[in-house]
This record gives structure tokens, sequence and C-alpha cells, in this order.
């Protein structure tokens, strides 16, 4: 598959019990950042499970980010932005889960 084209970073986590909610909210603020850090980081967006169904496995959190293709990917892992961000981030993570895709439609 072409390196080219949309592709998004999902980061499913569970924080520590021990995780504040005020350091919760710092933790995501400095995530959002990194779209004005990262040139390839084209949007940022997360929420809380609200599922009925309950099949979350422990996770609470989903982190979606976008980015330009998978050289942008690669190139916001590597920055030093976002390794300075993943050194404070998953300290206070208990369980997580990344996937990265590029999202197609069925039409």
């Amino acid at each position: 598959m072409a390196a080219g084209g949309v592709v998004k970073h999902i980061v499913l986590a569970r924080f520590k019990e021990e995780v504040t909610p005020e350091r919760l909210d710092q933790l995501i603020r400095s995530y959002a950042a990194l779209v004005d850090a990262v040139p390839s980081m084209k949007a940022f967006r997360w929420g809380t499970d609200v599922s009925i169904e309950n099949m979350h496995q422990g996770f609470t959190h989903v982190f979606e980010s976008t980015f330009e293709s998978t050289e942008g990917l690669k190139g916001y892992v590597e920055h030093p932005a976002h390794v300075e961000y993943t050194n404070e981030f998953l300290p206070l993570s208990e369980k997580i889960l990344i996937i990265d895709y590029k999202p197609t439609s069925v039409n």
C-alpha cells in the first residue's frame, strides 16, 4: 500500500488510579498541543468511553490524531516534542493500545 494519504493514529488508554483529574487534564492539553509542534499532525480529538456494550476491556480514554501520510506519522513518532510527551504519558498509563489506519469509504 502506498505511503501517501491520510493516516489516523488511535490510542486507547487506561490511566493509573493515582492520576488526578487535574494531572489528566494537563496531560490531554499537552497531547493536543502537539498539533502545533508537529507539522504533519493535522488534527487531534479525544474522548472517554461511553459504550453500553461493556466491551472496552478496561480502556477509558481514546485519542485520535490525523496525519497527512505514513511518512508524516513516522515524523511524529520521531519528533522531539512527541518523544518528550511520550516520556510523560507512558508512566501515567496502566494499559495502552495503539492502532494506525488509512480511512477508506465503502461507496
